[in-house]
């Protein structure tokens, strides 16, 4: 074994042997063999960094079936010695290749580079010092300590814990926590029964524990089956909107390019002329460079959202985020202020009780779960009232879960004999596990009366806005271990009330976000009384408060129309929050999901959108698309606004290129029918597709119209082929034009005819942008500077090419001066009567609102 080696079945090994054989302590290893260790069995990942080196990355570009069939194209021309085409060919293949890596180079570089700025961080011990480090340089050795809401980094067993449950479904499938602690357990236990081991993947649900890592990445037992799980994420809206896109693609592709192949093997064309025509019309229609613009439009809209505070992990969520007009929050933090003050401590009459503080003190300061406000508020005030817990001990610990929805501790006062089991949680969780009360004469049986009284001044304090827990205690004997049957026959001491005030400025936010079409609603564990107040006092129509339990006995159809109406969801458990997210789906919307806690993971992982914010547990940051750097709604409407933008240029560059190239690929495959000879060769096409690519690289940084952004869209692939087939046609017609032009007056030259078509078909390209690229008049809109520049740079080579060096090994000559202002006329009138097509068509063209692809 080397020092590096970790041994097998170390589950079964004591700790300090296995601390021993990886050369570790307790202290953890120092900085120094951690850094070693990092060197030796690399990052503690699953898979290699998303930043991409050059090289690989411009390797990448050659498993596009695109250009794979050009470098094919190019190998034939190769084998018939034709070696002007093959360099052209090769050359155009290259130069797109480098312009494509380039861009997604440092597009990838500038997201992940964002991503890095909200990565897992865990809290690790070395040199006796604890450090936050990210989970990818955790090694074997390492001393990690653990808390509530945290994602285990790596395999190791538990060295020390305190009420520790991890939730390990992920791995086992079990439903439910399962408690950690140290020890040894048999050599031949399955996962699922290593009850000392946490695991990498899995999550602490309660408690804190440390733990001694073993394995890291590929040699944990999630890395070892994590080929075999699917780890693709559903697809999302954008990318199923792309696979329709290429498909529609695909099909026209092979009518085209099969059609042009045999009628012209039927004139008996010669068959490598015509094949290589065949492939260059294939990859002319295709356009080649949509995955560069795609990444550089995201990134793009990646950084612009980083800008106003909102950190992207998944790409393409960017447009679902731009397409969603549902978005679900719980209320804590988003609509209200998020600084929670425990504003009183009442007994069950009401009246100030010095008591309750004391005793909640108790259980705030001893819990060992997830750090929250309401705790910290409890904590807070006691401290500040003098409270202390000189000669307390804890004995035991029964951690919060959403069934229970209570926490409890057991205390001892040094020298009692017996201990003190106190609970704190959600009203009629306490009052549930009660019995009786205390009173000013005493203790005296919980009765219905009582009990009636209890809830009319709860439902009165939480109508107010406040959040109201019950505190609840009894004299238990002392014992090794304590459960959730001993939560009985309680005596009920009275109310804590805290309160969080709306957020002054939401009010304005959510009209901004109604007025871009989207509809904000609550999905929240408080009380009913308390979410129906937080509604009102910031505007939110309500016109039904759903809870948990009626939530329950609902069927789901009954649930898919309710979600439609104005509806807010209260008093609900996590699967609850999923349930509900699940139905604004079914009914047709695009669901986002606001939420930073351990019970808000299965809603985010179930919205079309997940949002966190920067200071959420580790599980809720890593479930979410989208992460916040301040807990601050309006963030989120800027992220829309950027959302919107970035869709709007990703569906113009679409609309641009597949308009244009269906409407020249339509008039080639036509013309070569009827012309004695090809109308334009193979490298001219590739030249002509290439060239009209650059000024289409400055979509991504195009300016948008607010119209674009003023409303929800989505994908649309009937849209697409429309505006496709429309454009296409107009193209066309004015390339039938342009053919009985150049076969008048040049049609006894070959070179002279595809120079003149060349220049006016690659001219009515570069200046369809502008029209296209806006639904107001061309004019009234300003283009972006990229767009503007290079679309004129390229311009200008156009009308240059057949004058320069490059002429004839391109198949150009010199176009007479008359013909060329003919054609500059042709390309004058084609954008005008494109501009009223527009207009026409102005219904298909107006931004989607809510389309489904």
């Amino acid at each position: 074994m080397s020092p590096f080696d970790t041994p097998s079945g170390y589950w079964n090994t004591p700790a300090p042997e296995l601390m021993q054989v990886l050369r570790s302590s307790k202290e953890g290893l120092s900085p120094e063999e951690a850094a070693a260790r990092l060197t030796h069995f690399g990052a503690n990942s699953l898979q290699e960094s998303r930043r991409h080196a050059l090289l690989p990355l411009f390797l990448e570009r050659f498993k596009s079936p695109l250009l794979l069939i050009l470098i094919i194209a190019a190998a034939v021309s190769v084998m018939l010695r034709d070696w002007v085409d093959a360099v052209m060919v090769l050359g155009i293949v290259m130069l797109s290749a480098v312009l494509g890596t380039i861009q997604e180079y440092r597009a990838s570089d500038a997201v992940e580079k964002l991503r890095s700025r909200v990565a897992l961080k865990s809290s690790v011990r070395r040199g006796g010092r604890v450090f936050e480090i990210p989970n990818s340089g955790v090694v074997p050795g390492d001393v990690v300590q653990l808390v509530a809401g945290s994602l285990v980094p790596a395999d190791g067993i538990v060295l020390e814990s305190r009420d520790c449950y991890a939730s390990q479904s992920i791995l086992t499938g079990e439903t439910f926590p399962v408690m950690k602690g140290a020890g040894e357990v048999d050599q031949d236990a399955p996962v699922a029964e290593r009850s000392n081991c946490l695991f990498m993947g899995t999550s602490v649900r309660s408690g804190t524990a440390s733990m001694l890592v073993v394995e890291t990445g590929r040699g944990t037992v999630f890395g070892q089956i994590a080929d075999s799980i699917s780890r693709t994420e559903p697809e999302n809206e954008f990318e199923r909107g792309l696979r329709h896109f290429g498909m529609l693609l695909l099909r026209i592709m092979i009518l085209i390019v099969l059609s042009v192949l045999v009628v012209n093997l039927v004139l008996q064309r010669p068959a490598p002329d015509t094949l290589l025509f065949a492939v260059a019309l294939a990859v002319g229609l295709s356009p080649e460079l949509l995955p560069a613009i795609l990444a550089v439009t995201l990134s793009k809209g990646a950084l612009d959202m980083a800008e106003q505070g909102v950190i992207v992990r998944r790409l393409n969520s960017i447009e679902n985020l731009g397409s969603m007009n549902v978005l679900c929050t719980d209320k804590t933090g988003t609509l209200t202020r998020g600084v929670v003050r425990l504003d009183h401590f009442l007994d069950a009459a009401g009246r100030k009780d010095p008591d309750i503080l004391r005793f909640a003190a108790l259980n705030a300061a001893y819990q060992s779960g997830m750090a929250n406000p309401l705790d910290d508020a409890i904590v807070e005030l006691a401290a500040e009232s003098g409270f202390s817990s000189d000669g307390i001990r804890k004995l035991y610990e029964i951690p919060y879960d959403f069934v229970r929805k209570c926490l409890s501790v057991v205390v001892a006062v040094e020298g009692d004999r017996d201990a003190e089991l106190v609970t704190k949680g959600a009203l009629d969780a306490v009052l549930s596990r009660c019995s009786s009360l205390r009173l000013d004469s005493g203790v005296a049986a919980l009765d219905e009366g009582r009990i009636s009284e209890i809830r009319n001044r709860f439902a009165g304090w939480s109508s107010e806005g406040y959040r109201v827990l019950g505190v609840a205690m009894k004299r238990i004997a002392l014992l090794g271990s304590y459960g959730v049957d001993d939560e009985r026959e309680m005596t009920f001491l009275g109310f804590l009330l805290f309160f969080d005030p709306p957020e002054p400025e939401v009010s304005l936010t959510l009209a901004a976000l109604k007025r871009l079409g989207v509809r904000t609603t609550i999905i929240s564990g408080d009380n009913q009384f308390v979410v129906r107040h937080v509604a009102e006092a910031v505007g939110m129509p309500v016109v039904r408060v759903i809870t948990g339990t009626e939530l329950s006995r609902m069927r789901d159809e009954a649930l898919w129309h309710l979600v439609s109406t104005e509806v807010v969801f209260a008093e609900v458990d996590p699967n609850q929050k999923e349930r509900v997210i699940l139905a604004f789906r079914k009914a047709g919307n695009v669901v986002g999901y606001l939420g930073d806690g351990i019970n808000d993971v299965p809603a985010l992982q179930a919205a079309d959108v997940g949002i966190s914010v920067e200071n959420a547990v580790d599980v809720a940051r890593e479930a979410a698309d989208f992460v916040l750097l301040r807990h601050d709604l309006e963030l989120v409407r800027k992220g829309i606004d950027e959302g919107r933008h970035t869709f709007a240029n990703t569906l113009k560059y679409i609309f641009i290129t597949t308009s244009a190239n269906f409407g020249n690929m339509i008039s080639l495959a036509a013309a070569s029918l009827f012309l004695p000879f090809l109308p334009m060769l193979a490298k001219q096409v590739l030249l002509n597709n290439f060239l009209s690519d650059i000024p289409a690289m400055g979509i991504a940084a195009d300016r948008v119209d607010r119209e674009w952004e003023t409303t929800p869209h989505r994908w649309d692939i009937v849209l697409v082929r429309n505006f496709m087939i429309g454009f296409g046609l107009v193209s066309t017609m004015f390339d039938m034009i342009t053919f009985g032009v150049l076969w008048q007056l040049v049609g006894d030259s070959p070179t002279l005819f595809r120079t003149g078509w060349f220049v006016e078909s690659l001219l009515t390209e570069l200046f369809i942008l502008f029209v296209i690229r806006t639904f107001r008049p061309f004019y009234r809109s300003v283009p972006g500077r990229f767009l503007t520049v290079s679309a004129g740079i390229v311009s200008v080579l156009t009308l240059l090419l057949p004058y320069s060096p490059v002429a004839e090994p391109m198949g150009f000559q010199p176009l007479p001066a008359g013909l060329l202002v003919i054609i500059l006329l042709i390309v004058i009138v084609y954008i005008a009567v494109s501009e009223m097509t527009k207009r026409s068509l102005s219904g298909l063209f107006q931004p989607a609102r809510a389309r489904k692809s």
